[in-house]
């Protein structure tokens, strides 16, 4: 574990001391199972955006393709008739594709990537208020597809099944950013684009394929988080979720700068944000506060990256 990752580790565990000692309720199972099943959800898609800023990006659509998608799965599976393997390699498929058109916007055509994907946050949300008629929709008792319910919203042993999920896509994501090639290439881009460009690296193609990344793992905490709520109002369901991603990202290590950042860190920054929302509920704190909570992790974590960026910098 690098500084920053034992850093996060260390607040982690001393919040949760604090909060199991501001309320014991927190150390009840079903506490702790209903706080592993949001960091898995929230985990899922903020390492995907954590992938995103390691390139230099941003990703601020995370919450209305999450609309977006729960709109249309709902619709394939209720009111199209189509079969779940079917709807569920649609809704992938479909957050890949975005993903890539995102990617493609910024790599190819040089556009901000905070022009990109703030115009996705409004054509998605748009798109899926249009699409369900600006109704709510859900899943019913769930006849005909009962085994995804099962998959995305139970659990193995008493582990939620979302949070299962994000340890398997973590270990892969681990792989694929401090074991493989494209790993490399990837910090490099974030560290020096252009550098990395004139030294062989297919830069296009690396920032192209994180975008893909960040749009299948938005589609994969979609499922999930459709059939954790099973009601999908398109015009708040994902509400602000980019936000968590973003701050689950910087609390993690991720540089806002580009070129640092670790799976490990996004996981624990995504659980140490799930902890502090456990901690507003337990505490019966107006539920309001979650947003200045979040502010002031994205604002800390800014400030730290900065402060130790330019350390670093009077240090070479």
């Amino acid at each position: 574990m690098t500084r920053k990752e034992i850093g996060v580790f260390l607040l982690l565990l001393t919040l949760c001391a604090i909060v199991a000692s501001a309320s014991p309720q927190f150390l009840s199972v079903t506490n702790l199972q209903n706080v592993a099943r949001l960091v898995g959800t929230y985990g899922i898609f903020s390492i995907g955006v954590g992938i995103v800023i390691i390139t230099g990006g941003i990703d601020l659509s995370i919450g209305s393709i999450c609309a977006l998608l729960g709109v249309l799965l709902s619709m394939m599976l209720v009111e199209w008739g189509w079969s779940a393997a079917a709807a569920l390699t649609a809704v992938i498929a479909i957050g890949g594709g975005l993903g890539a058109a995102h990617g493609l916007l910024v790599a190819r055509l040089r556009l901000q990537p905070f022009i990109v994907t703030l115009c996705g946050l409004l054509l998605y949300r748009g798109a899926a208020r249009y699409i369900a008629d600006d109704s709510t929709k859900g899943f019913g008792v769930g006849q005909g597809f009962e085994w995804v319910r099962a998959l995305a919203s139970g659990s193995i042993g008493g582990v939620p099944m979302p949070f299962v999920v994000m340890c398997v896509v973590g270990v892969l994501a681990w792989v694929l950013l401090h074991r493989s090639v494209y790993g490399r290439h990837l910090f490099a881009i974030g560290h020096n684009a252009e550098a990395a460009r004139y030294s062989g690296i297919r830069t296009r193609a690396v920032v192209t394929w994180a975008y893909v990344l960040s749009g299948v793992l938005a589609a994969v905490s979609a499922i999930i988080l459709a059939f954790y709520t099973n009601s999908i109002s398109p015009a708040s369901h994902g509400n602000f979720y980019e936000l968590y991603a973003i701050a689950a990202a910087v609390v993690g290590g991720c540089s806002l700068r580009g070129g640092e950042g670790s799976v490990l860190g996004i996981v624990m920054g995504a659980a140490l944000l799930q902890v502090l929302r456990n901690l507003v509920n337990l505490l019966d704190i107006p539920g309001s506060l979650d947003f200045a909570v979040m502010g002031a992790v994205i604002l800390v974590g800014a400030m730290a990256d900065q402060l130790f960026g330019r350390r670093l910098r009077r240090g070479a």
